[in-house]
């Protein structure tokens, strides 16, 4: 089982930059692929980018392309979403999830532990 705990989200304005970081609990970290989510106000839970196991494959939502990065450290059991160049449509509680599974998912029923989610509000 895996507890996730977010951090570092807050109020930005337009352009500016962001790291929010996901401290994960677990002895087995380091088997799952790992996932950051964002939920607007009155909108889905959407997709935003994920990084696999190892760290060694990414994906990520065409609208976050080019400026948000994720990484992990497996030592540290700490996943990181650094964002840049943030839009008011970047505003949303942001998730962090792990997944079990084989594949590295880009759905929220792919992913089987949820942090509680971190605010971002980026004014313009």
């Amino acid at each position: 089982q895996v507890q996730l705990v977010e951090s570092g989200g807050g109020l930005v304005q337009a352009g500016d930059s962001l790291r929010l970081s996901c401290a994960a609990s677990g002895r087995t970290f380091s088997n799952y692929h790992m996932g950051w989510f964002r939920q607007a106000p009155g909108k889905e839970r959407e997709f935003v980018t994920a990084i696999s196991y190892n760290g060694r494959d990414t994906r990520y939502a065409d609208s976050v392309k080019g400026r948000f990065t994720i990484s992990r450290d497996n030592t540290k059991k700490m996943v990181y979403l650094q964002m840049g160049s943030l839009k008011a449509e970047d505003t949303a509680v942001y998730y962090c999830a792990a997944s079990s599974g084989f594949w590295l998912g880009e759905r929220s029923g792919d992913y089987n532990y949820w942090g509680q989610g971190t605010q971002v509000t980026v004014s313009s």
